[in-house]
C-alpha cells in the first residue's frame, strides 16, 4: 500500500477519465472530491455534460483489459445488467469498402454497453470507495493558487441553486478531465502561462442515431454490423442491440465533411439506405422507432501539447479528452483515458505529488500511436485538411489494399482488429509475412457479401402504428 501523498485532490469532471483517475487517486489522498456541473449520481441515462452520450459507443480491446484490471469484477456487473459481450471479431460484422472483413476468433472481448449503461456502473465502482466523494451540480468558476500563480491550491466552485455563493475547495492536487470543452488554455492564459499548442484535424463529422424496437432479433449470434466509413465509402453506421433481451436496436450514422446523416425521419431512412449493407433498411421495415433522429456534431480532432510547455502550475494536471480528443469513429478516447490512469497510477506509486513535465510526456507517449493513426486515416480522405507527407499517401494506400485482402484472409484481419483495439502498433501491419499476403489477395475478386443480418422469422409480425 503506497503512502499517502496528499490530504485531498480535487478533480474537475465526474467523466470516465475521472472515474478511472478516482480509482488510484484513492491510494495516495486521504480524500477525492470529483466536481461536476451535472447531476451524477445514480443517473443511469444520457446527461446534458456527454451530448454524444446518446450516440454509439465502443470500449476497443485494450480499454476493457484496463477497466477490468482497475476494477475486477465489472464485466460480469455488465453482464448482470444485460450486455452481452463477444469477441472483436467473430461476433461482429466489419465492413469496409462495402465489404465484409473475414471473420475468425480474435480472443479479444467486445462490450457493446452504451455509454449510459458503462459510466454508471463504473461510477457504482467509485462510489463504493470509502474515501471517494462526488460534488454534482457545481459550476467550476477558476483555479486557486499562490499569488504568483506558481501552484495551484484548489478551486473555486459554485452550486447551481439560486442563491448560493462560490466556495474555494482547497487541495495538495487539482486535476482537470472535464473533457473537449476544457478551460484550462483560458486559465494558464490569465495567470501568465503560454496556451498549450494545439493540433486540429477538421472532419466536420456528425453522428445521427435513432432507436427503434423490433418484434425479432435481427442480429443471430452477432453483436452488431459495422459498415466503417473509409475514402471509398465515407458514409458509416454502427447498428446494434441495446443491452437486454428486449430487441431494442440503436443505428447511429456518420457522415464526414458536412455530409451530416439528417434528422427528419424520411431523410435519416434515405441516408441509411446509401450505406453498403441493404440488410439494415430491410430491417427497419419492420421495426418500430422508438424516438426521432438526434445529431451529434463533431468538428475536429484536437490534441493540446501540455508535453512542449517550459512553464506550468505546481500541482496541476490535465487528462483525457481536456488533452486529447480523437475523431470519435475509431473509438479511441475511453481507451486512451484508462491508459493515462494507470500513468497517474505509476507516478503516484512513488509516494509523491506527479511532476507536471514527467506526466505530460508519459501521457503523451499514450497518445502518440493512437492520435498518428486516427489523423493519418482522416487525411486519407481528399477533403480534410492537412499535410499528406509521403509516409502518410504510402500508408494510406497500403490500408486500403490490406482491407481489401482481408476479406479473403482471417489472420490479416485479427491483425487488423488488433491494431485498431489498441493491442498492437501500427507498424504490425507492416510485417513482411503480411505485407506477402496483402499484395497476394488485395487484387482477389471480392466474394458477393451474404446477408449481413440474421434472417428474419418467416412473416414477421409488424407493430402497429
Amino acid at each position: 500500500m503506497p503512502a499517502k501523498v496528499g490530504d485531498r485532490v480535487v478533480v474537475l469532471g465526474a467523466s470516465l477519465g475521472a472515474l478511472l483517475a478516482a480509482k488510484p487517486l484513492s491510494a495516495a489522498f486521504g480524500e477525492v472530491l470529483l466536481v461536476d456541473r451535472d447531476e451524477v449520481v445514480d443517473n443511469p441515462t444520457y446527461r446534458r455534460g456527454v451530448p454524444h452520450g446518446r450516440h454509439a459507443h465502443g470500449l476497443v480491446a485494450k480499454g476493457q483489459q484496463i477497466f477490468e484490471r482497475q476494477f475486477p469484477g465489472l464485466m460480469d456487473d455488465l453482464v448482470r445488467a444485460g450486455v452481452k459481450p463477444g469477441d472483436f471479431n467473430g461476433d461482429i460484422q466489419w465492413i469496409f469498402g462495402g465489404r465484409r472483413l473475414k471473420p475468425s476468433t480474435s480472443g479479444l472481448l467486445s462490450v457493446p454497453a452504451t455509454r449510459p449503461v458503462l459510466e454508471y456502473h463504473l461510477r457504482k465502482r467509485v462510489q463504493a470507495i470509502p474515501n471517494v466523494r462526488f460534488m454534482q451540480s457545481r459550476d467550476i468558476l477558476r483555479l486557486v493558487t499562490t499569488g504568483e500563480g506558481a501552484t495551484v491550491t484548489g478551486a473555486l466552485v459554485q452550486e447551481q441553486t439560486p442563491g448560493s455563493t462560490p466556495e474555494v475547495i482547497e487541495a495538495d492536487l487539482v486535476i482537470d478531465a472535464t473533457g473537449r470543452g476544457s478551460r484550462t488554455p483560458a486559465w494558464l492564459a490569465e495567470l501568465g502561462y503560454e496556451r498549450p499548442a494545439e493540433d486540429r484535424v477538421k472532419i466536420d463529422l456528425a453522428y445521427t442515431t435513432r432507436h427503434y424496437q423490433a418484434p425479432y432479433d435481427p442480429f443471430g449470434s452477432d453483436l452488431a454490423i459495422i459498415p466503417a466509413a473509409t475514402p471509398s465509402h465515407p458514409r458509416g453506421a454502427f447498428f446494434y442491440r441495446l443491452p437486454g433481451d428486449d430487441n431494442r436496436l440503436e443505428l447511429s450514422l456518420t457522415g464526414i465533411l458536412g455530409d451530416h446523416p439528417p434528422t427528419d425521419p424520411e431523410g435519416f431512412l434515405e441516408f441509411v439506405r446509401s450505406i453498403p449493407v441493404p440488410e439494415i433498411a430491410k430491417v427497419l421495415a419492420d421495426c418500430e422507432p422508438l424516438d426521432d433522429p438526434v445529431m451529434f456534431r463533431y468538428p475536429a480532432s484536437v490534441r493540446r501539447r501540455y508535453e512542449r510547455l517550459t512553464r506550468f502550475p505546481a500541482r496541476y494536471l490535465v487528462l483525457g479528452d481536456a488533452v486529447c480528443s480523437f475523431n470519435p469513429i475509431y473509438a479511441q478516447g475511453m481507451t486512451v483515458a484508462a491508459a493515462e490512469s494507470l500513468v497517474l497510477g505509476d507516478l503516484l506509486g512513488r509516494g509523491t505529488i506527479p511532476d507536471w513535465r514527467e506526466f505530460f510526456r508519459l501521457i503523451a507517449a499514450e497518445i502518440d500511436s493512437p492520435w498518428d493513426f486516427s489523423a493519418s486515416a482522416d487525411l486519407g480522405y481528399p477533403g480534410v485538411e492537412g499535410r499528406r507527407t509521403a509516409k502518410v499517401r504510402t500508408i494510406n494506400a497500403y490500408v486500403a489494399r490490406y482491407q481489401r485482402a482481408a476479406v479473403h484472409d482471417a489472420e490479416l484481419t485479427n491483425a487488423f482488429i488488433r491494431v485498431a483495439g489498441l493491442i498492437d502498433e501500427p507498424t504490425s501491419l507492416l510485417r513482411p509475412d503480411r505485407i506477402v499476403r496483402v499484395l497476394r489477395k488485395a487484387g482477389r475478386p471480392t466474394p458477393p457479401t451474404a446477408d449481413s443480418l440474421a434472417a428474419a422469422p418467416a412473416s414477421p409480425p409488424r407493430p402497429e402504428r
